[in-house]
């Protein structure tokens, strides 16, 4: 896979959401809570349901499928409350997948993580950059904010069976 660009993930869909202002932090300059939701090797799913305290569903805004390319553009809401605690554009290449595990992400019923860890697929979580993001408007409009602030988020790879299978944007709900 090519270098891992805000840009590309936003630009799947179409109308083209307009892309945000961010710029690349280190891990270190990543404050918290932000540094222990996003600076890590593991899933996304597993960290902000333990941070929210409960589990989380996936509610998918958009998708698409190219042969055996499938991105979705999607937000993590937890269960008990309905609060968005998270965003995020997601591409696989479903030709690295099984065919369960194939047929569970376009189900589209169960976050990715999810559907990794419960086929046992051996994975490993390469975040790529940490992002803080200036929202527009439909990113406030996502997370509820009615004053502008800071989102906070990251561009990931994980690779399965030790190939680089999916491309990840994941940002959290402001805390």
């Amino acid at each position: 896979m090519k270098v891992l660009r805000l840009e590309d993930l936003f630009t799947l869909f179409a109308p083209p959401e307009a892309v945000p202002d961010y710029e690349v932090l280190s891990g270190d300059e990543m404050p918290e809570p932000y540094r222990g939701l996003l600076v890590h090797e593991h899933h996304m799913t597993v960290t902000v349901e333990a941070y929210h305290g409960g589990l989380v569903d996936v509610r998918i805004l958009d998708r698409r499928q190219d042969d055996d390319v499938y991105a979705r553009k999607i937000l993590l809401v937890h269960r008990a409350t309905g609060k968005v605690v998270q965003f995020g554009i997601v591409r696989i290449d479903l030709s690295m997948t099984s065919e369960p595990v194939r047929a569970a992400i376009v189900a589209g019923q169960t976050p990715v993580g999810r559907i990794l860890i419960e086929h046992d697929v051996l994975r490993r979580i390469e975040p790529t950059d940490f992002l803080r993001i200036t929202p527009g408007p439909v990113q406030m409009a996502r997370f509820g904010m009615t004053e502008p602030q800071p989102l906070y988020g990251r561009l990931a790879i994980i690779h399965c069976d030790g190939q680089p299978a999916v491309e990840l944007l994941e940002v959290v709900a402001p805390a």
